[in-house]
């Protein structure tokens, strides 16, 4: 079976009682889902390097609006429609930018998704709807 590793950043903020996690959908795709900022790690690319390339490709935030918090929880995804799995690496990051409510973001990459519109918002923990894919796996260890 076919191990593909990945990272995710759940970037949060505000007050522990009233916490909002940073949250996406691709512009005219509602179908694939809400989702957390992320992707995957290029052969010999540390974790750390996968993570903020990822968050900065997907949102557009730069390094200096996140406090890195910690990893939150490593384990691996089995989705049931591919013979593969995905070791999961999620990540926490408080957000320390300008305050803004949502944006779009245009991804430039060298991946499949460049070109693709991302539409960001904020969700309230205690009412963050189901994410894509499980991706909200560890929320609960915010």
């Amino acid at each position: 079976m076919e191990t593909s590793r990945k990272v995710f950043a759940y970037i949060t903020r505000g007050p522990e009682e009233q916490r909002e996690l940073l949250v996406f959908e691709y512009k005219g795709e509602p179908e694939v889902g809400v989702q957390v900022p992320g992707g995957s790690i290029v052969e010999g690319e540390l974790l750390i390097d996968a993570l903020y390339r990822e968050v900065q490709e997907e949102t557009g935030l730069a390094k200096d609006e996140l406090q890195f918090v910690g990893k939150v929880q490593k384990y691996n995804y089995y989705p049931t429609h591919k013979d593969k799995v995905y070791e999961r690496n999620i990540f926490h990051f408080d957000y320390v930018g300008e305050p803004r409510s949502h944006w779009e973001h245009t991804i430039e990459s060298n991946g499949r998704d460049n070109g693709l519109t991302l539409q960001f918002r904020w969700e309230r923990i205690d009412e963050l709807p189901p994410l894509a894919a499980e991706q909200d796996n560890a929320v609960e260890l915010l």
